[in-house]
């Protein structure tokens, strides 16, 4: 858990915003420290989280936590952490076995025009019974969803209006029905403009999320270019209801990652509520 991160956001494992739906993102830029910091942070809150690792294995996910102070191989034997692990899901989808013991999350692998329903009903299913307890198991806080990441998707060949309804009903499920927060990651790989590139379903996605979330955590590299002392910077986004409209406020911080860590520094701090 990154320390100062969280005094941005203005939350702690005993304190923080519930019903929140936020998108991390970047752009030629590597945000996964940020999934890293949720994952650790929701766990030292005592939420029980459902991980979507679409990208990497469990084994990566865990030697990093380690780092930061969090076991999720304990989490997981004590039922708090529930890890879908893509890569190993898709392969029982791809080359099913004789004693196929898989979830059916990944499903749409088959056809991807189905959209990702058996992916939300996994989702659904977990995250619903969550407020059930045997007789002297543990009591958990508030369900927490964490994706990475959903760009990944979009190769596969989900279409993105599919991905964003996968979105909204977790959303709807998640933060609106149980007041449990979601956390997505989405890449943007190319240059910030418009046209008819490669990475228009990304950009499409990216707009597509942005307007379901209540905070966004968008990181880029420097656009002064390599720093030795700054790996790059965040444009974090607040979005919050107003009477009949929206307000929003941003500010920028840079940032460097460490072994443990990361420092956040903000001597450009640009903040606009409009």
């Amino acid at each position: 858990m990154f320390a100062e991160l969280s005094s941005i956001l203005n939350a702690s494992p005993d304190s923080f915003t519930q019903g929140e739906f936020i998108l991390v993102s970047d752009r030629q830029s590597d945000a996964s420290f940020l999934i890293h910091h949720f994952l650790s942070f929701y766990l030292r809150a005592r939420c029980r989280v459902w991980f979507l690792g679409l990208v990497q294995s469990f084994n990566h996910y865990s030697a990093v936590s380690q780092r930061l102070g969090v076991s999720l191989a304990q989490a997981k034997e004590k039922g708090q952490l529930v890890f879908l692990e893509g890569l190993k899901e898709s392969l029982s989808v791809l080359i099913p076995q004789d004693t196929n013991t898989g979830s059916k999350a990944m499903d749409f692998l088959r056809d991807p025009a189905v959209g990702l329903k058996s992916l939300y009903e996994f989702v659904r299913s977990g995250v619903s019974s969550s407020g059930s307890r045997a007789e002297g198991a543990e009591e958990w806080g508030p369900p927490v969803l964490l994706v990475d990441d959903l760009s990944v998707l979009l190769s596969l060949g989900v279409s993105v209006g599919a991905v964003l309804d996968f979105s909204h009903y977790c959303r709807a499920t998640v933060c609106s029905e149980l007041q449990g927060n979601v956390v997505m990651l989405a890449r943007c790989d190319g240059e910030e403009e418009e046209g008819d590139g490669d990475d228009e379903g990304s950009e499409t996605l990216l707009k597509g999320l942005t307007h379901q979330c209540s905070l966004t955590l968008h990181v880029q590299g420097l656009p002064t270019g390599f720093c030795r002392d700054i790996h790059g910077q965040v444009e974090v986004c607040w979005r919050r209801r107003q009477g009949d409209g929206q307000s929003t406020q941003k500010k920028l911080f840079q940032y460097k990652v460490h072994d443990k860590g990361a420092s956040f520094f903000a001597p450009g701090t640009s903040s606009a509520v409009l």
